[in-house]
């Protein structure tokens, strides 16, 4: 069953990088995610391969491995992918589903368009990276 309206601007507001957005303008990102499912087994994110879309699950769990190594599981309300989301860069690590997944999908071309038409979430956005980048100066 499709998730509510509210649920899914709850689950986008859990996003860091979307936590200072107000409710308006969290349910302008919320619309434009997709709500898909995934099977078990299948790999979301390849390690390496260009970034198009951004994840947030909102049932289930995948594993997450970067160079080999695993690091720790992720599952509901994780978020992951998101730098494709602002910088055309290839992906950190491998992400692989560890049971049938429901996640929103917000894809590259739709959110550098949010961008442009909204400058207000591209300043929220913008803070929230500098603030993962350098968390001991802020």
């Amino acid at each position: 069953m499709p998730l509510r309206k509210n649920a899914k601007i709850e689950l986008i507001r859990s996003v860091p990088l979307f936590s200072s957005c107000s409710k308006r303008e969290l349910a302008e990102i919320a619309s434009m995610a997709d709500e898909l499912d995934f099977p078990e087994g299948k790999t979301l994110i390849k390690e390496g391969e260009r970034g198009r879309e951004a994840l947030v699950l909102v049932e289930g769990t995948v594993d997450v491995s970067r160079k080999g190594r695993r690091l720790p599981p992720l599952g509901r309300a994780d978020c992951f992918g998101e730098i494709a989301l602002v910088l055309d860069v290839p992906r950190t690590a491998t992400v692989t589903t560890t049971s049938p997944v429901r996640a929103l999908v917000l894809t590259d071309q739709a959110f550098r368009s949010l961008l442009k038409r909204s400058p207000q979430i591209q300043l929220k956005v913008l803070r929230s990276l500098a603030e993962r980048l350098a968390p001991e100066i802020i």
